[in-house]
């Protein structure tokens, strides 16, 4: 498995994409376990890496998010005991660290060695981890959709349509308690595709959070943007997305004006 995570590099890569490469052809190779052995059924793809691998965003990702969308027959220990053993089978050993307290459902599976083994660090101890989330309470409203993902391996996904996970997104963007400036770069793809929030969705994540729903609509929506778009320190969205970045020149997107300019334009 080693050669073959290193067939994804090629001469002109820089250290930081290889590292990349490497984390995101694990999730890959997660997501393919869990399709093997039909884990995926209760649960729905969702967040960056969702729109990276489904829709090609242009950005890398760290974590893998789920919500539930479906409680018969999920079992998270279950869920852990598969990837610890398909990541065995595939030659990688690992570890894992598991939270599994409250709505939200954690696992941290840690590669130790491995950065070691692709030539990325000098430390044989160094590890590499990716972490898998599953919401066990996510906002009600969603919508479906159907998958084929066709990336080193073929399996199906099921996973939140496009305006519904806008909705998530942009719950993220504005209500996260510190500013993720990947959410973001998410937020700018999502608005220059024009795409429509699900407002069910959206309404229900923030009453979930903050205990009334704020009756966001069609009518009000460039409104909702604008005023929170405002509020946010572009310098730190910057500093946290630069390095998941394919394309560096992107960085000069963020710009709150420039942002403006294209929320009224498409909304």
């Amino acid at each position: 498995m080693i050669e073959v995570i290193k067939q994804q590099f090629t001469n002109d890569m820089t250290a930081e994409e290889k590292l990349n490469r490497t984390r995101e052809f694990l999730q890959i190779v997660a997501l393919k376990i869990l399709y093997d052995k039909n884990l995926l059924k209760n649960l729905a793809f969702t967040g960056g890496t969702a729109l990276r691998i489904l829709f090609n965003l242009k950005r890398f990702s760290e974590d893998i998010d789920f919500s539930l969308v479906d409680k018969k027959g999920y079992n998270f220990d279950i869920i852990n005991s598969e990837l610890v053993r398909g990541f065995k089978l595939y030659g990688l050993d690992m570890e894992i660290k598991v939270k599994d307290e409250g709505n939200v459902h954690s696992v941290f599976l840690k590669f130790k060695g491995l950065l070691n083994s692709l030539g990325l660090s000098a430390l044989e101890e160094q590890k590499l981890s990716i972490k898998i989330e599953v919401d066990t309470n996510p906002p009600k409203g969603w919508e479906l959709k159907n998958t084929i993902v066709n990336k080193i391996f073929m399996f199906g996904v099921i996973h939140f349509d496009l305006s519904s996970l806008f909705a998530t997104k942009l719950h993220a963007c504005f209500y996260r308690k510190y500013i993720k400036g990947r959410d973001f770069y998410d937020f700018i793809w999502y608005i220059t595709k024009k795409i429509e929030s699900n407002y069910v969705v959206l309404n229900n994540a923030i009453k979930q959070t903050h205990g009334e729903n704020p009756g966001i609509d069609k009518a009000n929506f460039m409104d909702f943007l604008l005023s929170n778009i405002e509020h946010i320190d572009f310098n730190i969205v910057k500093k946290d997305v630069e390095r998941f970045l394919e394309d560096k020149s992107e960085l000069r997107l963020f710009e709150v004006e420039s942002i403006k300019s294209i929320i009224k334009q498409v909304y």
